[in-house]
């Protein structure tokens, strides 16, 4: 696919599930195709090792070699924004010079999440990470991190020089305006699937995505309409993949996405524990929302 990003962290960078087999080893032939299967459809880029891609239940060696095997699959580096959250600075910083390595063209950080940071601390962990070379975009996922990047925090670490972008997750789109206010040189990435529509229109560059693993198509003619502001497209395909877009803010949004992804006909697969598989009504929904956009011709 043509590469029509400004800078590597813009477009649509996948924020890839990873293959498992059934003894819950990791399968890097699979994860490989599935990035390349990514980029042929649509999507512009990937970011391993984030939460959809468990890495908080990977061994140091594999969380390496999914790394190295996204870049190698992308075929150019400024494709892969690899996650290096860790509870410590030092080995975020550790694994940023590992993507750096690796030929990654930038990384994706969340704040510092042992513990309910101050903003003190949180600069001097973005501070630490820089130091590793790579361009850093900021995750603010105060839901699960109890640490709030607000807009007022991002332009102070962007002031310092060690952000560039903010994948925004905290689903108050009204952020994306003040944020601009207060950082204008910031540039601002969707961070959850359901707000997508909404955060394009007050003018994000890319998407850190979840659905596009199972529906990366469909993803990718909605982005682009929104992004345009054409709305006569963008607004009936989002009200059409919104029931199963709302399910990337949900705690069981691993499990989601690799139901999904099995249903179109993609390896999901397995989730390694203590994340265990959908049942009951959780089940139910996302196959009705699955199966109910797959038979409307959505991919």
């Amino acid at each position: 696919m043509t590469d029509t990003r400004t800078r590597p962290w813009h477009g649509i960078m996948v924020a890839t599930t990873l293959p498992l087999r059934e003894d819950l080893s990791v399968d890097l032939d699979a994860y490989a195709a599935h990035v390349r299967w990514l980029l042929d459809n649509g999507c512009d880029g990937v970011v391993p090792n984030g939460s959809l891609g468990e890495y908080q239940t990977l061994t140091d060696a594999e969380r390496a070699a999914v790394v190295r095997t996204a870049v190698e699959a992308a075929g150019d580096g400024s494709r892969v924004m690899p996650g290096v959250a860790a509870y410590g600075s030092a080995e975020s910083r550790r694994w940023a010079e590992q993507a750096a390595e690796a030929g990654a063209g930038s990384v994706l950080l969340l704040p510092p999440n042992a513990y309910r940071a101050d903003e003190e601390a949180v600069r001097a962990h973005y501070a630490e990470v820089a130091r590793a070379g790579l361009p850093i975009v900021a995750y603010n996922n105060p839901i699960d991190t109890k640490v709030d990047l607000t807009p007022a925090l991002l332009a102070r670490l962007h002031a310092d020089g060690n952000i560039v972008a903010v994948k925004e997750f905290s689903g108050d789109v009204r952020r994306a305006y003040e944020i601009a206010e207060l950082a204008p040189g910031l540039d601002l990435l969707i961070g959850a699937d359901d707000v997508l529509l909404e955060l394009a229109v007050a003018g994000a560059v890319g998407w850190i995505a979840g659905y596009p693993n199972a529906l990366p198509e469909s993803a990718a003619t909605l982005y682009r309409a929104a992004v345009a502001g054409d709305l006569a497209t963008a607004l009936p395909l989002y009200k059409a993949l919104h029931s199963l877009y709302r399910w990337d803010s949900k705690t069981e949004f691993v499990q989601a996405i690799k139901l999904s992804m099995d249903l179109a006909g993609r390896p999901g697969g397995p989730t390694r524990p203590p994340r265990l598989p959908l049942t009951g009504t959780a089940e139910t929904a996302v196959r009705a929302a699955t199966e109910k956009v797959l038979a409307e011709g959505l991919r």
